[in-house]
């Protein structure tokens, strides 16, 4: 079994990472680079986060990755209309010569991260080069698709994970060869992360990375809907084309170890009473007191044991755990491996959602929040569910991935994750 990101993937078949010309905001043109960046576009907490975003700048690339308007289509014609202004405007400006970007992010905790923004060439999961972990959700990768269409852009890149071998060497040199230059950008936004961005232009540094990643395999951190669109949108161009390739971070998780944190669920239609009342012994539940704190460490006391939940959105804490191992053998398909069949986001979908409540997983009865906090302050405040997941270990994402095993979708959330507005890339 190969380890995502091992270096003994053939050359021809590794990964592919190009120079492109970067669009990006021109700093003389808007109040701060902080001002127009924006986390992903799926971990921005709507409505309120979408709003402080909006109203920060109004040249925020909120605008472009989750435009507001009645309808899909007046949406993304929206995002396009005003992508095309800010570019004719000079908000928006190319960058004269084709580059990589390495990218560094740091924050005061001592979280440091430096990686490397470039196209790198699409590839099917089949090929085992780039590597999915989690699955998708349709109804998105069309949602995205219809915006990528749209603006003939990719605005924001995935979060992409390789295994270097540890030496500088390669990538890794250039990247820190290139970080004691002077930067292209430098800004820090309010959630106290420091953002640092370099080009590399020269071609023996291209060639460099070039060579050393093409016998590397990637692992999807983050992304796993944006990659999906790459792929479908690609399928609609003739080859080769700009379509051909996909705009993305790599991080050597070697050298700079990544996060892992959970993504929680809110059931909007289900209180927690009638969530309680459904498992009617089928798992045990125990009050939990709080505050939050103390309650999710009460959940990683019992997720060392076994699946366990933490349920909350009426005022306290109810920690749920010990399934029946009856349900269990009833609702957990029996033939994926074991370690996908002991996931706590395994068990939420088969056993919980899909057989004890009956929910279907669609965004008027589930929503997928990155913030634990903001998970129970809309449950609280809209009488649902919010359903605290822990986090599931990488080795167990990576040891999965290898394997062609895709976890239950939004199952992970890697991080530190790229600011969007940083680097776009236009394709047209």
């Amino acid at each position: 079994m190969n380890t995502a990101g091992t270096a003994d993937v053939p050359a021809r078949m590794g990964l592919d990472l190009t120079p492109f010309r970067g669009l990006r905001y021109d700093p003389d043109r808007v109040g701060s680079l902080s001002a127009v960046t924006s986390p992903p576009y799926d971990v921005v907490v709507r409505p309120d986060g979408l709003h402080h975003l909006e109203s920060a700048d109004p040249h925020n690339i909120v605008r472009l990755i989750l435009p507001q308007a009645p309808t899909p289509g007046i949406r993304n014609e929206q995002a396009a209309d005003t992508l095309h202004s800010w570019v004719s405007e000079g908000v928006l400006r190319t960058d004269v010569r084709p580059a990589l970007y390495v990218y560094e992010q740091r924050d005061d905790e001592g979280v440091f991260q430096r990686g490397i923004i470039g196209a790198l060439r699409l590839s099917e999961p089949s090929e085992g080069v780039v590597l999915p972990h989690e699955d998708v959700m349709p109804h998105v990768v069309a949602d995205r698709a219809a915006l990528m269409r749209a603006t003939s852009a990719n605005l924001e890149p995935l979060l992409l994970t390789y295994r270097g071998d540890g030496a500088v060497s390669g990538t890794t040199a250039v990247i820190e060869r290139t970080a004691k230059l002077p930067p292209l950008l430098s800004t820090t936004t309010e959630d106290g992360f420091s953002h640092r961005l370099w080009d590399v232009t020269h071609e023996a540094d291209l060639a460099e990375v070039h060579t050393d990643l093409a016998g590397r395999q990637a692992l999807i951190a983050d992304g796993h809907h944006r990659w999906a669109t790459y792929l479908r949108v690609q399928g609609e161009h003739p080859s080769p084309s700009p379509w051909d390739y996909g705009l993305v971070l790599l991080v050597d998780t070697v050298r700079h170890p990544l996060r892992v944190r959970a993504i929680h669920r809110l059931l909007h239609r289900l209180p927690v009473p009638e969530a309680l009342a459904a498992l009617d012994g089928s798992f045990r539940v125990r009050h939990v007191e709080g505050p939050l704190s103390a309650a999710l460490s009460a959940l990683s006391v019992a997720t060392s044991e076994g699946n366990a939940f933490l349920l909350a959105g009426d005022g306290t804490f109810h920690l749920v755990d010990r399934p029946s191992p009856d349900l269990l053998a009833r609702t957990i398909p029996p033939d994926p491996p074991e370690a996908w069949r002991t996931l706590d986001a395994t068990v939420l979908h088969a056993t919980l959602l899909d057989h004890v409540w009956r929910i279907p997983d669609v965004p008027e009865h589930i929503a997928y929040i990155h913030d634990t906090a903001a998970t129970v302050a809309k449950a609280e405040r809209d009488g649902g569910t919010a359903v605290l997941m822990h986090p599931v270990r990488e080795e167990v994402v990576r040891d999965l991935a290898s394997q062609g095993v895709t976890m239950p979708r939004k199952s992970t959330s890697f991080g530190p994750k790229p600011a969007s507005g940083l680097v776009l890339r236009a394709l047209l």
